[in-house]
């Protein structure tokens, strides 16, 4: 065999023979590998394909697009019996108009986490979400309606966040038995360059950081993880309630939320309530005061695999003379399940009611690959 053969071979033969060497630590249902008692690394992957049609509230005209809402990588693991990490990547609305399909992936989440001794107490460090809302913290790959909430991520571009993402640390832990959660984190925020000059007694001079925290007690069954599932299909009962709280310089926001999700018969009816206040004072002026609410609910019809689900959005901006005082935004869909979480396929109408403005109609169907 000639030697340029030879090299051929062994690059064709070296990943069949690593593969082989894997698959005895691959565990079966999950794209997990083994290394050993301490370390081990799992995969996954989130993929949403969107046709959309958006309408224009001056010519009336839709803009139409078909493109990836979501594209992500998801990669995680253990360190040791006390460190592990989470890794995302996401290339989001690819192929929307204005279309780059060279715009690349970006790094969603990105954090350690270290539990010392229980779940009473872990520590994370990393790029994360903050712990404001349920909604917030909710999986993408199980949202009850089509996305989330319209104003679950309104501090994301005034704190100079990514995807509603910061960095920093975060305290969280489970008491009472896993019925309690509470979350703290001391994040990045906005950044102000040395250079600048703040105004006379503008809070902008300590240049503090963002504080975010969050309290959720379930009453029936517990939950646990990064993020929470919106919809269950009748495997739990869920009853959530919770608090959260967003604050940096002179910035402050707060939610109050709960979810419900009750088996009936051998369906299951799925709720998710979220009261929010925004007040971006003199730190971010483009958040106006304001008191807003989202209302969510589907019924998942077992036997069809099938969820009719509304959403119903109000924002509230603190009255005035000289402007109205509120958006709204309905959105009813239909989920086809036929695979859970994993597979499914949505589609949904939204009425968007602006407070200046025409009202607009826009048309989405999604399509959903999810598997972690």
């Amino acid at each position: 065999m000639r030697v340029k053969d030879a090299s051929r071979f062994r690059l064709r033969v070296l990943p069949v023979i690593a593969l082989l060497l894997l698959l005895p630590a691959i565990s079966y249902g999950q794209a997990v590998i083994k290394v050993n008692d301490n370390i081990s690394v799992r995969f996954g992957a989130l993929v949403q394909a969107w046709a959309d049609a958006a309408q224009n509230p001056t010519t009336k005209g839709y803009a139409e697009n078909l493109f990836l809402r979501r594209m992500r990588i998801l990669i995680s693991g253990t360190l040791s019996p006390s460190v592990s990490f989470f890794f995302q990547t996401d290339n989001p609305n690819l192929g929307k108009a204005p279309k780059a399909l060279g715009s690349g992936f970006l790094t969603q989440d990105a954090y350690l986490e270290w539990k010392p001794r229980s779940n009473a107490f872990m520590l994370d460090a990393g790029l994360m979400l903050p712990p404001f809302c349920r909604d917030c913290l909710g999986s993408a790959g199980a949202l009850l309606s089509l996305d989330y909430n319209s104003w679950s991520f309104l501090a994301s571009g005034p704190t100079q966040s990514s995807v509603g993402r910061d960095t920093g640390f975060q305290a969280k832990g489970y008491l009472a038995g896993g019925h309690f959660e509470y979350r703290a984190a001391l994040l990045q925020g906005v950044r102000v360059p040395a250079t600048t000059t703040p105004a006379p007694g503008s809070s902008i001079a300590r240049n503090g950081f963002r504080i975010t925290a969050r309290g959720q007690y379930d009453v029936w069954d517990t939950e646990t993880g990064y993020v929470y599932p919106e919809v269950y299909f009748g495997n739990k009962r869920i009853l959530a309630i919770g608090g959260g709280l967003d604050h940096q310089q002179d910035f402050k926001a707060y939610t109050v939320d709960g979810q419900l999700s009750v088996p009936v018969a051998k369906n299951a009816f799925n709720g998710i309530l979220t009261l929010y206040s925004f007040d971006g004072g003199t730190t971010f002026a483009a958040i106006p005061e304001q008191k807003d609410a989202a209302l969510q609910a589907g019924f998942y019809l077992a036997p069809m695999k099938v969820m009719p689900f509304v959403r119903y959005e109000r924002q509230s901006f603190k009255a005035s003379a000289s402007k109205p005082n509120d958006n709204n935004r309905e959105q009813l869909g239909l989920a086809w399940y036929s695979s859970g979480n994993n597979f499914n396929i949505k589609a949904a109408y939204t009425r968007v009611d602006p407070r200046t403005g025409r009202t607009t109609n826009q048309y989405t169907v999604q399509t959903q690959f999810f598997y972690y």
